[in-house]
């Protein structure tokens, strides 16, 4: 089986199958699960009933639970799409977290459970040579259908420990933006990977994919009209962006 040493425990989830159409793995999509316990969760990902599943499981505690072989492809990002591609599942290695979620009272992740997290992601991308602009939220690749793992998760720690790209967010600026910085906007969106499309007009998909965007890179502002400050923080990610 291949995996990450630094798992505690296999514990066997019900549905996996091979990856489809011979995609290679070069995306990690981090989750978290929105439930009120890890065990409550464990057991869900195991249910075959439950349709979902992921690689790796993470508690409070930072305990490392691998579920899937990574060479299997786990159901964990369902409808989502990515540069194009709509079959995450078939090109990642999903990472479940344990937090309530904002259904449940949202909180913060603790220390113990941040290392495990860099550590498990460190080795996956170390050994995959996943790119660091393939290191994503569930919400990345289904905006508006997912929120996680949300704006507390601390991306700037696992860019500041080797892995992801991130940046430091613009400073405020909440002027709206002309139809040809919202088409601008929307062209740097797609040209990093989101599922946008350039129509110049702050659209309801433009707005999902800007909620997505900055509760990943914008914690402090993760909703209301598009502003020169995402803007800005959208033109310093493309142009950081590891080549």
């Amino acid at each position: 089986m291949t995996g990450s040493p630094l798992a505690h425990d296999f514990v066997p989830a019900a549905n996996f199958e091979p990856r489809r159409s011979g995609l290679a793995v070069d995306m990690l999509i981090l989750h978290y699960t929105g439930m009120a316990s890890a065990a409550a969760a464990r057991d869900q990902l195991c249910s075959p009933g439950s349709g979902v599943s992921c690689h790796y499981l993470i508690d409070g505690q930072g305990i490392i639970t691998q579920m899937v072989d990574e060479e299997m492809r786990a159901w964990h990002a369902g409808a989502s799409l990515w540069k194009g591609e709509s079959d995450s599942n078939s090109r990642s290695i999903g990472i479940e977290i344990h937090n309530p979620g904002h259904a449940l009272g949202y909180t913060d992740f603790p220390p113990e459970q941040m290392r495990a997290v860099v550590a498990l992601c460190r080795d996956i991308v170390s050994r995959r040579a996943i790119p660091p602009c393939q290191v994503l939220a569930h919400s990345d690749v289904a905006p508006g259908r997912k929120i996680d793992p949300g704006e507390k998760f601390d991306w700037r720690m696992l860019y500041e420990e080797g892995v992801g790209h991130w940046v430091p967010p613009a400073d405020a600026d909440p002027a709206h933006l002309t139809p040809d910085e919202i088409t601008e906007l929307q062209r740097l969106l797609l040209n990093y990977g989101y599922g946008i499309a350039v129509t110049g007009v702050e659209d309801a998909l433009t707005r999902r994919v800007l909620d997505a965007f900055r509760r990943h890179f914008r914690q402090s502002e993760i909703s209301g009209p598009a502003d020169r400050a995402t803007l800005a923080t959208v033109q310093r990610l493309v142009e950081s962006r590891p080549r």
